[in-house]
This record gives C-alpha cells, sequence and structure tokens, in this order.
C-alpha cells in the first residue's frame, strides 16, 4: 500500500528499485534524478504516516453531517490542520520528486479541509437546521415543556398537520447527492416522522361502565397509573429525538418502558374483556416508543439515508422508465396526427403498481411515489383529451361561449405535448415560452363570458383546472427535487 501510495505522489509507475541499462553516463545521470525516490528515504517515511493519518480522518469527514460548532467537526479541523502543518515540515532537500510528493499529499489533505467546511456550511445544510430548530421549538412548546411543568401535552391535528408541514420541506431539500446532506437529512426526516407516530399513536384513558368489582377497579386504575407513566416516556422520548433533554438518555428510558410492561402483564384482568382489551393498547402504545428509542443514535452507523440502494425507489424508477418509453411513443404516433395508440391499459396498470409500492412511511419515497403517480396520469389525461378533441362534433346550435372553451382545450393540448415532451430547466427559453403560452391560455378562459350557460360554466372550470395541472406538472418537472 505503501509503495502505491507513494508512486502515486510522483504519479509514475514504481520500478521495484531496478536499474534499467542505459547509454552513457549523461543519460545514466539523468535517469538517477528522475527515479521515485526510496520508500525508506526519511521524507518518504514521514509522507507515509501522513497519508496513513487522513486515510483514516478520510471516511469520517466524508461522511460527517454536522455544523461547523459541532465537537467532531472542531475535532476534524483540528486533525487535519495538524497534518498540514506536518506536511509543511517535511524536509525535500530541494528534491523536485520530493516537493512534488509533498505538495500532493498537502493538495489532499487541504481537499478534506475543504469538503468539510462546505458540507457544514451549504446552504442545504443550513436549511435542514432551520427546519429542525423549528420542529425542536414546536415540540418543545406543545409536548416537552408542558409536561416538564408539571401540565399535559398539548397533542391536537394542528401539532401533527404542522410537524407533516416540516417533514414535507424537509423532503424537498436538495442534496445534490452530497453523502453528508443525505445524512443530514435523513436524521432530520426519520426524527421528525418518529415524534408523528408518536403523537398520532398515543392511546386515551378509558372510561368503563358501571358497576365495576373491586378488583376491576383496581386493575383499571392501576393501568391508568401506567398511562400517566407513558405520557411522561412520551414526552421524554420527543424531548430525545429533537435533541431536548439534557439528563434522560435512551437505555434509561428503554428501561422505564420495560418495567412498565412488566407491571401490566403482572396485573389479572382474565375476568373482563373490555379491560384487557384496554392494557393490550397500553402494551401496544409502549411497543411503539420502544421501537423509536433506537432513533436517537441512528444515522451514525447506517446507510439507509442512501434511498438509491431502496428497493421501493428502484420500484419507482423502473415505472418511471416504463412511462417515458410509453410517452416517447405517444408523442411521436400523435406528431403525425395517428392516435391508434392509445396505451391507456398499460399507463393504468402501473398506476395500480404505484400504489402498491411500499412507503414504509418514508416521505421521501411517497413522494417519489406521488411524483410518479402524477407523471403517469399527465399522459392519460393527454390521451383523453385526444381522443375527446377527436370526437368533438359541434353542431349549430352550440354555445359560442363553450366553443371559444374547446378552442382554447385545443391550444392547451398542443402545449401539453411540448409540455411531456419537455427536458430541461426553468433558466431556458423553451420553459419561459410554455410558461408564458399556458399562462394565456388561463387568461383566455378567464375572458370567456358563459352568459348564464351551465354547460360552458362548467366546461370553462375543468379547462382551467386542466390547464393549472398542466402548469403544475411543468414545474414539477422542472424543479429537480432528489430523493
Amino acid at each position: 500500500m505503501a509503495v502505491r501510495w507513494l508512486c502515486s505522489l510522483f504519479g509514475k509507475p514504481f520500478d521495484g528499485g531496478k536499474r534499467m541499462d542505459n547509454g552513457g553516463p549523461q543519460q545514466q545521470q539523468h535517469m538517477e534524478q528522475q527515479q521515485p525516490y526510496h520508500p525508506q528515504h526519511p521524507a518518504m517515511m514521514r509522507l507515509y504516516e501522513v497519508q496513513k493519518e487522513v486515510a483514516s480522518l478520510g471516511p469520517q469527514v466524508c461522511t460527517f453531517s454536522g455544523l461547523q460548532n459541532d465537537r467532531d467537526y472542531k475535532r476534524l479541523e483540528r486533525e487535519l490542520t495538524r497534518l498540514l502543518l506536518e506536511v509543511d515540515q517535511v524536509d525535500t532537500e530541494g528534491k523536485p520528486e520530493l516537493q512534488g510528493a509533498r505538495k500532493r499529499a498537502a493538495q489532499e489533505v487541504e481537499g478534506l479541509l475543504r469538503y468539510l467546511e462546505e458540507n457544514a456550511t451549504h446552504p442545504s445544510r443550513l436549511a435542514i437546521e432551520d427546519l429542525s430548530n423549528e420542529a425542536r421549538a414546536l415540540v418543545d412548546d406543545r409536548v416537552v415543556a408542558p409536561q416538564r411543568a408539571g401540565g399535559v401535552a398539548e397533542i391536537n391535528d394542528e401539532l401533527v398537520d404542522a410537524l407533516q408541514g416540516l417533514i414535507l420541506k424537509l423532503t424537498q431539500v436538495k442534496t445534490e447527492g452530497r453523502v453528508p446532506l443525505r445524512k443530514a437529512r435523513y436524521r432530520a426526516l426519520t426524527r421528525l416522522c418518529a415524534i408523528q407516530d408518536v403523537v398520532e399513536g398515543r392511546t386515551q384513558q378509558q372510561t368503563l361502565s358501571l358497576p365495576l368489582s373491586g378488583e376491576t377497579h383496581e386493575a383499571v386504575h392501576r393501568i391508568n397509573q401506567v398511562m400517566v407513566k407513558v405520557s411522561v416516556a412520551r414526552s421524554q422520548l420527543v424531548a430525545l429525538l429533537m435533541g431536548l433533554s439534557g439528563r434522560d438518555s435512551c437505555a434509561h428510558l428503554s428501561r422505564l418502558l420495560t418495567e412498565m410492561q412488566v407491571e401490566l402483564d403482572a396485573l389479572d384482568v382474565s375476568g373482563n374483556a373490555a379491560i384487557r382489551n384496554y392494557r393490550k393498547q397500553v402494551v401496544e402504545e409502549i411497543n411503539g416508543l420502544l421501537k423509536h428509542v433506537d432513533l436517537e443514535v441512528e444515522g451514525d452507523d447506517t446507510r439507509r439515508y442512501d434511498l438509491a440502494q431502496n428497493n421501493s425507489i428502484r420500484e419507482i424508477e423502473a415505472v418511471r422508465a416504463h412511462v417515458v418509453h410509453l410517452r416517447e411513443g405517444i408523442l411521436r404516433h400523435c406528431a403525425v396526427g395517428d392516435l391508434s395508440f392509445r396505451p391507456k391499459a398499460e399507463l393504468q396498470s402501473l398506476l395500480t403498481h404505484l400504489d402498491q409500492v411500499d412507503t414504509a412511511k418514508n416521505p421521501c419515497i411517497r413522494e417519489a411515489r406521488r411524483r410518479a403517480v402524477v407523471e403517469v396520469q399527465a399522459v392519460i389525461t393527454f390521451l383523453d383529451l385526444r381522443e375527446a378533441l377527436a370526437r368533438r362534433q359541434p353542431g349549430p346550435a352550440e354555445h359560442p361561449a363553450h366553443r371559444a372553451v374547446w378552442l382554447v382545450l385545443g391550444s392547451l393540448s398542443d402545449l401539453q405535448a411540448q409540455v411531456l415532451g419537455f427536458d430541461g430547466k426553468r433558466v431556458d427559453k423553451s420553459y419561459m415560452m410554455l410558461e408564458e403560452l399556458l399562462t394565456k391560455q388561463l387568461l383566455a378562459l378567464d375572458a370567456v363570458d358563459p352568459h348564464g350557460d351551465e354547460m360552458t360554466k362548467v366546461a370553462r372550470k375543468q379547462a382551467v383546472k386542466f390547464a393549472q395541472n398542466i402548469l403544475n406538472y411543468l414545474d414539477m418537472k422542472t424543479d429537480e427535487w432528489e430523493y
């Protein structure tokens, strides 16, 4: 390994220390100057030691997903700076090849320093942190702080919706394929999804019908006592996941939850089905909390944030590739006026396939599936409109406003064909032209006066929705979203 690395620094193959035959003293002297220094040379040995340290730090730098104020960032920065100073102090004896080796070693360390800083200060990383802070403030205000003050956590649909909104925003953060950014987004998403699952899965205390026997009353009372503990544990778990817990640990919380399970198992509720069912629900909630405990450290030793390797994503990508193939065929036939190629049944089967894809409650996979569904539906609506336009036979008594709506729909069909085939970016002139033309069609529909004709009102409303869907689809195709 040492020989290979040293030779890569010199940029030439290593000859194993052998001397080649030569044609004279001058040529021999020139070749001696060009040959690599032996690995036992003091400068080479020192550079090799530096390389070993760089090799151990490299993976840590390439997967670091924190910020500049994190302890690990400061440690990595300190270690790399030290290595850079040590490389600078290597004595090259004025030899060009040693100087080249030292320069390349310095460049490698500088590259890691630059990569570390770029990821920690990347706008997407800062956006992830801002959203995480917003979520942290939300759960602290609604769940953690009230529980610590001896009150009741404010868990309602408003909180769940707010968490869902933050999750959606996180899925839209672009990572540019960088592992540290993917890892940071994955960690933030898994925690928010876990918190959402925790607050949605809470069990309410049950009021059972009277009269109850003394034994039955005692069992319900003890289950309710455990429910109070579960409520506290829920807040502790939320605090752990959001980094709001200064003293609690996963191990401590896991031990408390396990003790609650043991306490519930010891209850004799065999004589009452309602109480038995109540206990079962509480046990299930405890199990639900336990499965999220390990998330406090998840992301440090996992590669699940690389969704390109996810089987569900692979299924979705296979469907998208099939859609592209069908779409290209449809557009080719439509370009020559041939409407015979209508693979609607095949497209419908793709929708069914997408509906069966397991998202595992992962918001990124859910979004990838949603976008694939939109792509399929866009092709289906294009075929439906083309077919409707081909079948249309307006009569002499058709309302002028109704005819005007159909004229706009004809223009929208042509524009949709261009949108389906568009494969550019928002800065492209063709994108801006399509956006402008679609907006003009919306204005044309807005100018149609139905004069009280109900059929025209319905047709115009549908045409407006159709035009907006095309605009939304064009926007989706160019937003550079990634999973």
